[in-house]
């Protein structure tokens, strides 16, 4: 059973992604921020991450970097609502730092399971 770890610091979200991940049959981890996840990751590696952009401590776009760096071979996948600031469209960033595929919030539970089971396939 593959693992995956959803990282977001919307309470709700991450409730809704664990409950319909583990619907699907995957075995799911979560965490709050990119610091807490990173420590995860360290103790028990997923196969597969599911990362929020914006978050307190340690965002996503620094958790890709330091994925690439200790984890290279897992897959991530970036979610994020809050667009582009400043001109920088930050799921485009996320993808050139490592991300196999973006979802801009809201989107849609089917597109992202569908994502997970492509990538974990």
């Amino acid at each position: 059973m593959a693992r995956i770890l959803v990282i977001d610091d919307d309470p709700a979200l991450l409730s809704l992604l664990h409950r319909s991940l583990e619907k699907a049959g995957y075995e799911v981890a979560d965490a709050a921020n990119g610091r807490i996840a990173l420590e995860m990751q360290r103790r028990n590696p997923a196969d597969l991450i599911i990362t929020d952009i914006f978050m307190p401590e340690k965002g996503g776009t620094e958790f890709i970097m330091d994925m690439s760096d200790e984890f290279p071979e897992v897959k991530i996948i970036a979610i994020s609502g809050g667009g582009n600031i400043e001109d920088v469209d930050f799921l485009r960033l996320a993808k050139n730092l490592g991300a196999l595929r973006t979802f801009q919030k809201p989107f849609h539970q089917k597109d992202l399971l569908a994502a997970v089971r492509e990538l974990l396939a």
